[in-house]
């Protein structure tokens, strides 16, 4: 990836929410700050997908036996999934 230098005046600067590089998103490993993290109880999910639906950065996805994880590189911790996932199979661990 090409480092930028930084801008030396305000008119060099880019307009926010822009994206220059299209598919660069998986570059950013986004995650890596999250205080909190998902983990999953097998014995409690029912493989609803409930924590799919609702993760804003669709980052869950489902295993080769049905369950869901999140993929911590880019899982920023909000608890999403935990709050809406009703069978309780989902707690927020203190990341660390």
């Amino acid at each position: 990836m090409k480092k930028k230098k930084w801008p030396e005046t305000w008119q060099e600067i880019n307009p926010g929410c822009m994206v220059f590089e299209p598919a660069s998103a998986r570059s950013y490993h986004t995650g890596s700050w999250k205080a909190q993290r998902p983990v999953w109880d097998d014995s409690k999910c029912i493989k609803c997908g409930v924590c799919y639906i609702f993760c804003p950065e669709g980052c869950v996805s489902q295993d080769d036996e049905g369950f869901f994880r999140a993929d911590l590189d880019y899982c920023k911790g909000c608890g999403i999934c935990a709050l809406e996932c009703w069978p309780g199979a989902i707690k927020m661990v203190e990341e660390g």
